[in-house]
């Protein structure tokens, strides 16, 4: 997350350890693994453990 805020990429951490309806997200935009960091876009898209440079794009392209 520190890559995220270092950046200037506003971001909201959600603990899926704490979280089941976090975690099930997770689990099932990660076929089945509970991958982290995984990323969601305002359009519902997401990114499993992406580079910055990765996220500033898909914000470029979504509009966010």
């Amino acid at each position: 997350m520190t890559v995220l805020k270092s950046n200037g990429i506003p971001y909201e951490a959600v603990d899926i350890e704490h979280d089941a309806a976090a975690a099930d997200f997770v689990s099932s935009v990660n076929g089945g693994n509970r991958t982290v960091p995984t990323v969601k876009f305002a359009d519902g898209s997401t990114l499993t453990n992406p580079s910055a440079a990765q996220v500033k794009a898909k914000l470029a392209e979504t509009g966010s």
